[in-house]
């Protein structure tokens, strides 16, 4: 396990080399789409094993002083509620996140943008909250027809409706917190305002998946798929450029739906477009840098299979459709793969038959499973990952690493004081006992020293995770997977 299939060196040499020569070729201002995440790309990290989380941002730290970012965030998604399944936390406050993260390292955020505005109640309480915060906001609004009405779409009564975005740099990154934010059309809305402003101004797609040079039903591919059930994209050759070039090339149905919009708005503004297909957009050079192709696709099958769980938990929770579940088992079945190839899920669901209780399974690094089960004390999470902890360092699994004295306190607490039914300890409660206990229990102290080699292990849980649980197995870097069930047949749980 943990095999590396990706060189991520040469991906930032030749990721920043092509940007720079894009953003040459244009001169003047360019605008930047940045697909996927800029901060903590953990869904390239997984089915790229090697591509380092941060790589975007390292890469566009290097033009920090050119750069501006703008984030767009879609006002239907912060009225579902729309989370990150990586970081469990919404959209709209990922954007707070990111604004931080970014000026934290440095980068200048020129402004926010509320695409898909429609007088959403929960975008108008967004939109308040960061102009009180200091926060440029700019409102897009839907068109009719997108993307097939281009005399509309480029006109007055189109992009023109929309706010225009004041920018004071020549390199803006568009971002967002996760797909279907509106990145494009916002690049494309600001293109049309610059040209009738007398600003010249380019566009380009800093692309990771899909990998346009791997074939269209590659695991990687598919992978790409799997994560973006919620939006239906779907994989496609890109005809424009096999008709240009005469070479196949993968990319997803939004891109190529798009490219009349985009070949129509450079036509308006320089007489021609630049680019001869949707690929053309990107600038993408992960194909180039898989140095394990196994590897790659073995990560990508897995990947595939922890989204099928966790979206039939979203279902579950009225967070997906189920036809997304039946496009993750289309997926699967092309790839010849199943649930069952997920080797914690069958150690987790035997281990809660013998307890007749919610159980918890981790696989290590070298391929070790431990498992977890519910006790008095101990949520089976919590107790899953103390033997996790006691398989890494070598510590007898008979031995206590907290003290009752210590338990004890906490669970008067939580049930006494702070109002839970539950006195069992939580994942966090547990790990604070831990490290109370690691000041004078050398073993305690060996079992915490154990923490960083969890990150890129795999885990099952038989219910559905309490958030705090789930957020502190991610944190951990632990990939976590549950049932599509609760520990309780209640209808509220926290």
């Amino acid at each position: 396990m943990n095999k590396i299939g990706f060189d991520n060196d040469k991906y930032l040499h030749l990721q920043s080399q092509k940007i720079l020569e894009r953003i040459n070729y244009f001169g003047g201002k360019l605008y930047l789409e940045f697909g996927g995440k800029l901060f903590d790309d953990y869904h390239a990290s997984r089915v790229l094993p090697g591509f380092k989380p941060d790589s975007k941002v390292k890469m566009l730290m290097q033009l920090k002083d050119q750069a501006e970012i703008v984030i767009t965030i879609s006002a239907d998604d912060i009225e579902k509620n729309k989370r990150r399944g990586d970081l469990g936390i919404t959209y709209d406050l990922d954007v707070l996140r990111l604004i931080d993260a970014f000026r934290g390292i440095g980068l200048f955020v020129g402004s926010v943008v509320i695409t898909h505005y429609r007088s959403q109640i929960a975008a108008d309480m967004f939109i308040k909250r960061l102009s009180n915060l200091g926060i440029s906001v700019y409102k897009h609004y839907p068109i009719p027809e997108y993307p097939s009405n281009i005399p509309l779409i480029v006109s007055d009564e189109g992009f023109g409706k929309n706010d225009y975005i004041e920018t004071s740099r020549s390199l803006v990154v568009i971002t967002a917190p996760g797909p279907g934010s509106g990145k494009m059309a916002t690049c494309l809305s600001q293109l049309y305002h610059d040209h009738k402003r007398g600003i010249k101004a380019g566009f380009a797609k800093f692309e990771t998946f899909p990998v346009w040079n791997l074939p269209l039903k590659h695991p990687v591919n598919l992978a790409y798929e799997a994560a973006t059930t919620d939006l239906n994209d779907v994989n496609m050759i890109d005809h424009y450029h096999l008709e240009a070039y005469g070479t196949t090339a993968v990319n997803y149905n939004r891109d190529i739906e798009i490219f009349p919009v985009l070949n129509a708005i450079f036509e308006k503004i320089a007489g021609q477009s630049p680019y001869k297909s949707p690929t053309d957009m990107g600038v993408n050079m992960a194909g180039y840098c898989i140095i394990d192709d196994d590897v790659v696709c073995r990560a990508s099958e897995q990947e595939i299979i922890r989204r099928y769980y966790n979206t039939r938990c979203a279902v579950r929770q009225g967070l997906a459709e189920k036809s997304e579940v039946y496009k993750l088992e289309l997926l699967m079945n092309q790839l010849n793969i199943s649930p069952k190839d997920r080797p914690v899920v069958d150690a987790a669901l035997k281990r809660a038959e013998e307890t007749d209780g919610p159980a918890v399974a981790i696989q290590l690094n070298d391929g070790r499973i431990v498992t977890g089960k519910t006790t008095p004390l101990l949520g089976a999470s919590a107790a899953a990952l103390l033997n996790a902890l006691k398989e890494l360092g070598g510590i007898q699994h008979d031995m206590h690493l907290i003290s009752p004295i210590i338990i004890e306190p906490i669970q008067v607490l939580k049930v006494q004081h702070m109002g839970n039914h539950n006195p069992r300890l939580h994942t966090d409660e547990i790990l604070i006992a831990l490290s109370i206990c690691a000041a004078t229990n050398p073993t305690a102290e060996l079992a915490m020293q154990q923490l960083p080699k969890l990150k890129g292990c795999e885990a099952h849980s038989t219910v559905i995770l309490s958030r705090v649980d789930e957020n502190i197995f991610h944190k951990l870097g632990v990939n976590i997977t549950s049932e599509p069930q609760y520990q309780t047949k209640k209808l509220y749980h926290k």
